[in-house]
């Protein structure tokens, strides 16, 4: 498979610091999120694509693992699974290409007592030893989060041993409400024991989407909401954006920036979605407008830094 360039692919210079590489997805995710694309055929591959290029790159540790193996990271060094697994498991459908299933992917926790998934006993008799976990990351949508979803996940397990490899495809299923950093057991998909030891299983990290409008805190969405500075002061009802449509609110009269408001049960299944208020200035404004901007400040008694 090949090299993926996240840099180019988030259109930034590998000096970029992080407030450069947020940016930078935000702007493309917003032109190319499903819900709003052009051309939605092409649309869901691409905002995949941006999603894993920001979780690589937006992630220190996995950007700096990123940078130092580059597009030689196939004759980079390649750590053993833990415990000393003799297999190697490879993962689609997961969301993520090969390429970061290869790099940042499937690992091994060590079996009980800490014994690999083959060979004896250290006591010198055959035992039945069970396999060890495997682990990787799946990176859900909030679409998958709010309705949950069924996966086709596939499996290619190399025996290192004998070079032979087998693959395996599974049903998984995304429950309804599944938050970030949770996990989802896939029994019997991890690596194969010894002397008639027990599979171990898959355990999927989930990763969720990053979405160009909204923030993530457990089951709660964040929305900014933009207001003009009349409609901060006077008050207003404006519409909202949710994951399940458009919703109107009322902004009371004086709101201040940063105010968050909750609109109930619109997040996540279980959470709420809040509207965090942003006043937006416009632009440029034309000498007409500049005159009553003029007037409003001679005529208002507001001090703003008197507080």
């Amino acid at each position: 498979m090949n090299f993926r360039d996240y840099y180019e692919i988030l259109g930034v210079e590998k000096s970029a610091d992080q407030g450069a590489i947020r940016k930078a997805f935000r702007k493309l995710a917003r032109k190319y999120h499903p819900d709003v694309a052009e051309d939605k055929s092409t649309a869901e591959e691409k905002f995949k694509e941006l999603n894993e290029a920001y979780e690589v790159l937006g992630d220190p540790e996995k950007r700096k693992k990123y940078d130092t193996l580059g597009p030689n990271w196939k004759d980079g060094p390649r750590p053993e699974p833990r415990g000393g697994s003799n297999y190697e498991n490879q993962y689609s459908g997961t969301g993520f290409s090969d390429f970061f299933e290869q790099m940042f992917g499937a690992g091994a926790r060590p079996g009980p007592g800490g014994f690999s998934s083959f060979g004896d006993d250290p006591r010198g008799r055959d035992v039945p030893i069970p396999g060890q976990d495997a682990h990787t990351d799946i990176l859900v949508s909030l679409d998958e989060a709010l309705n949950g979803t069924e996966r086709s996940l596939q499996m290619q397990q190399l025996d290192r041993a004998t070079g032979q490899s087998k693959l395996k495809t599974s049903k998984i299923r995304i429950p309804k409400g599944i938050t970030e950093g949770q996990l989802i057991r896939c029994a019997g998909l991890g690596n194969p024991g010894h002397n008639g030891g027990k599979t171990g299983d898959l355990f999927l990290h989930v990763r969720l989407e990053k979405h160009p409008d909204f923030r993530v805190s457990g089951s709660d969405l964040y929305y900014d909401l933009p207001l003009a500075p009349w409609e901060a002061v006077l008050g207003a009802e404006v519409p909202v954006r949710s994951l399940t449509g458009e919703v109107r609110i009322k902004i009371p009269p004086l709101t201040d920036q940063g105010t968050e408001l909750r609109i109930k049960d619109r997040g996540l299944p279980g959470g709420h979605l809040y509207a965090v208020i942003r006043i937006a200035v416009p632009a440029e404004i034309t000498p007409e407008e500049t005159s009553h901007w003029e007037a409003l400040a001679k005529a208002s008694s507001f001090t703003p830094r008197s507080h």
